[in-house]
């Protein structure tokens, strides 16, 4: 079979999966809107103007102006790839202005390369620049959406979602550098008919691998991770001191009791290196147990927002009290257990939707008036 044919089909089964995950995207979408969820179906539309922007009848074919935009797109592919891990795997991910403005400086720094770059004697510095740039941003972007993956592992309640981390980092990973090595590898950065297979081959099976995790082996991962934390009030009280959720067995609420006992009573929380796997250690329970109790019966999804519970329950605490008027809040966020006071800044006004400065000026305000 000639190779043009193999390439052609390949590429017909990325498309489809690529349209079928866009499909099942914006289903869930009706029910739920994620940031994890946006940026996969924005990933899933880059991908489809990638796939027929690199085909080799298109490289050869396409004068500059319309490989432009189809450049754009693909390269600006490598900046959603960075901002769909970090929804995916941060709970605390939020749009921001700026990731627009990263994706378009991607798409632009591609978009230019056949129409302008291209056109530029060898030894120009404007040329030596973006090409060393279409080089650099995908490594910028994996080491991104790695640093996403890795960042909270260890801290990650969801399983799920434990397991996916590594697959599809490293596997998006794999394929933006073979993509890259297959670019550099030659002169004007268009693919062979050998490469252009070869990385659509890499392609389809990453994004195969993603078709199974979304559909199959994890549905609604996109929509688990990006619904809200379990709130706290204002006081912070009630999920400082949860109780235990029905269990189904006397194991179950043994260690229920047992984590109440060591966060709540024996006050564990105020060591800020405490991890997920120091309290496994001193309760003597697997730690894949603990993960799924804290997770199932208590309902967050991340071991440092649990703790965090508790430790944001002491500074509302030690906030509204008038003898601790005076004490400087990063002496504050210390003995709560955080390890510094730019977390616990960040922690407490996602809580409480104040500063830990204004929620003490007004605590105390409405003490004075009583």
């Amino acid at each position: 079979m000639p190779l043009s044919l193999i390439d052609a089909a390949l590429r017909g089964m990325v498309l489809a999966l690529a349209l079928l995950l866009l499909a099942v995207l914006l289903r869930q979408r009706r029910q739920v809107e994620t940031p994890a969820g946006t940026a996969a179906m924005l990933l899933c539309l880059g991908l489809v103007v990638q796939v027929l922007g690199s085909a080799p009848w298109a490289e050869r074919h396409l004068d500059c102006a319309a490989q432009a935009p189809l450049v754009g797109v693909a390269v600006g592919n490598a900046v959603l790839f960075w901002l769909f891990s970090a929804a995916l795997f941060d709970d605390s991910f939020r749009w921001r202005p700026w990731h627009a403005v990263a994706w378009l400086v991607a798409a632009l720094l591609g978009a230019v390369q056949c129409p302008v770059v291209v056109g530029l004697d060898e030894s120009d510095a404007l040329r030596r620049a973006a090409r060393l740039g279409l080089r650099v941003l995908p490594l910028l972007c994996v080491a991104g959406a790695l640093w996403a993956a890795l960042r909270q592992w260890r801290a990650d309640l969801v399983e799920s979602r434990r397991r996916l981390r590594l697959w599809l980092v490293l596997a998006g990973a794999t394929y933006t550098l073979v993509q890259l090595a297959a670019r550099v590898s030659t002169p004007l950065g268009q693919l062979t008919p050998g490469l252009a297979l070869l990385d659509v081959l890499v392609l389809l099976a990453v994004l195969g691998g993603w078709a199974l995790s979304v559909l199959r082996l994890a549905p609604g991962l996109l929509q688990l991770v990006g619904t809200p934390a379990p709130p706290l009030p204002a006081t912070v009280a009630p999920a400082a001191t949860p109780e235990p959720a029905e269990t189904t067995s006397a194991a179950d609420q043994a260690l229920a009791q047992a984590l109440l006992q060591a966060l709540a009573v024996d006050r564990a929380y105020r060591d800020p290196d405490l991890t997920v796997t120091a309290v496994a250690s001193r309760l003597a329970v697997p730690e894949y147990r603990l993960r799924r109790h804290i997770h199932q019966q208590l309902g967050f999804r991340n071991f440092n927002a649990y703790v965090n519970s508790f430790r944001l329950d002491d500074a509302c605490r030690w906030l509204r009290d008038p003898a601790q008027r005076d004490t400087p809040v990063l002496t504050l966020a210390l003995d709560a257990g955080f390890g510094s006071v730019g977390p616990f800044n960040r922690a407490f006004k996602a809580h409480t939707g104040l500063t830990p400065t204004e929620f003490r000026a007004q605590a105390l305000a409405e003490n004075d008036n009583r």
